[in-house]
């Protein structure tokens, strides 16, 4: 093999799921002693072209070269068995055993039908000092930091393979410190001729560490562009399929410039921060106003609002709430103090897929009362089908599973859980992804509605068009951390927002 060709080369792959077009014709290479960064929001098709060349998931069309070989990549024990590994975002490692035992784990070296411990430990203490890492082996490795637990997982894949390392989000959890640790074991690698796949949403670890970078969209190979030759601002518009020329700014100037009474400040946070996950921010929320937050996946929007509702723990800093410090150290007592969070990932998060839309619609204002006091069923389905009124939820039946509704009326159903609850505080995480306009439409109308009533809403969006239409304030996030604070006014575009994610030049 040529020192110029790609060790991995993928041609026109296609993938596709019931109706569903996960990948069309997306093209993708790979070289020795390089660091190729795969880029795109969710849905873009990252993780199922990775699943691919894995062997998790079989192409429907296209082909897949190793080392100028056509291959069909059948399974994860094929893919390693060819010199692929791949360390995920979340350490698939076992915490109770010691770091050699993971390193080996289903590999283990024998002697005379024992397992020989003593090489073992020796090759473990080789591989991780490759990484920069000295650690007693014979240790669990639960009482190891992430950040070594992640660098085990990289010694086991080079234990396995020594040409091509897959690194799934592996800063995720990481500390600053901790990142510089495992970027110097990426370089040394990349030194040896390794090749490395990195997928990151942190925009200044991708132009630190990358050679190359690949862009998805929507399923679609967008282009291949070398990391110096690819400004900031570009790499954005490419991956959000915004051409900067063509953005308008849909202001209502009128409605963004008011400025709120100190008497109507409902909630205020100060150096909150959740180690590894955002760093201290500072907040102030009034009440009658949609405050933006924007940002790119991973950029700690959800990390913020979650803290906020309690759903994560609080590490430092303090949340006032109409002047009074409060503790939320969980959901429950959020709620209780009038806050509300419609989660992004509404599957996972948001609907009990086997209860009806009426069951799924006081969840929360049961939870509030407790199990003790029940709703009477005649009153739910009063409720339920107020709400199925007031947000036109479609079919206007209460009793039809939640599962057999369209992606935009599940979230509608959602809206209306805790709607009913009345809160003072409605924090909305992309409300509006995977829903069709006219479901849009109706949620940012709602939202503007709510505002007119006193409420705050902290929202969350993707879609910068969106946030600059609906928000006074604007909030925009980097690689887990605030760094700055828009007032929106006629000037501010969305052209404007994107060039302060990609470093404000």
């Amino acid at each position: 093999m040529k020192v110029n060709t790609p060790i991995i080369e993928m041609i026109d792959i296609s993938k596709i799921f019931p109706g569903v077009r996960a990948l069309s014709n997306v093209s993708f290479r790979l070289f020795p002693g390089e660091v190729h960064s795969l880029m795109g929001e969710n849905g873009a098709g990252k993780s199922t072209l990775v699943k691919v060349l894995t062997g998790v998931h079989n192409h429907d069309g296209g082909t897949i070269q190793i080392e100028e070989q056509p291959m069909e990549v059948i399974s994860p024990l094929h893919a390693q068995q060819l010199g692929i590994s791949t360390v995920y975002q979340e350490v698939n490692l076992c915490p109770n055993l010691s770091v050699v035992e993971n390193i080996f784990i289903g590999r283990e070296l024998m002697k005379r039908g024992f397992i020989d411990w003593k090489k073992m430990n020796k090759r473990a203490e080789e591989l991780l000092a490759k990484l920069n890492i000295n650690i007693d082996v014979t240790k669990e490795l639960s009482t190891y930091s992430v950040a070594i637990q992640q660098m085990v997982a990289i010694a086991r894949s080079l234990n396995i393979s020594s040409k091509v390392l897959i690194l799934d989000e592996p800063t995720s959890s990481l500390d600053v410190n901790e990142v510089n640790q495992l970027f110097e074991c990426i370089n040394n690698l990349k030194k040896e001729g390794m090749a490395i796949l990195f997928i990151s949403h942190f925009l200044d670890q991708v132009y630190e560490i990358s050679d190359r970078i690949t862009v998805l969209r929507n399923g679609e190979f967008i282009g291949e562009y070398l990391t110096e030759d690819l400004p900031r601002l570009e790499l954005i518009s490419k991956m959000v399929g915004k051409e900067l020329k063509q953005l308008e700014n849909k202001l209502n100037t009128e409605e963004k410039e008011e400025e709120p009474s100190k008497n109507d400040l409902f909630l205020e946070a100060v150096k909150l921060t959740k180690k590894g996950k955002i760093q201290p921010f500072d907040l102030k929320l009034y009440s009658g106003e949609i405050y933006g937050l924007a940002g790119l996946l991973g950029s700690g929007r959800t990390e913020m609002a979650r803290l906020l509702f309690g759903a994560d723990k609080v590490d430092e800093g303090e949340i006032k709430m109409k002047g009074q410090t409060i503790q939320l150290n969980s959901p429950k007592q959020a709620i209780r103090n009038g806050v509300a969070f419609c989660s992004e990932n509404r599957k996972a998060e948001g609907i009990i897929p086997e209860l009806s839309i009426r069951e799924n619609m006081i969840l929360a204002i049961q939870g509030i009362k407790g199990w003790f006091k029940y709703i009477p069923h005649k009153k739910q389905v009063e409720i339920a089908d107020e709400y199925i009124r007031l947000l036109n939820i479609n079919p206007p039946n209460p009793e039809q599973l939640i599962k057999n509704l369209s992606g935009g009326n599940q979230q509608k159903v959602l809206l209306a859980r805790w709607l009913i609850t009345n809160p003072n505080l409605l924090i909305l995480d992309e409300p509006t992804r995977g829903i069709d306009v006219g479901a849009k439409a109706e949620i940012q109308k709602l939202m503007l509605e709510l505002k007119d009533e006193g409420k705050s809403i902290l929202f969350i969006s993707s879609e910068l068009e969106e946030v600059v239409r609906t928000c006074r304030r604007i909030a925009v996030l980097r690689d887990r951390q605030k760094i700055s604070e828009i007032k929106n006014n006629e000037q501010i575009d969305h052209q404007y927002i994107m060039q302060e994610i990609a470093g404000g030049n």
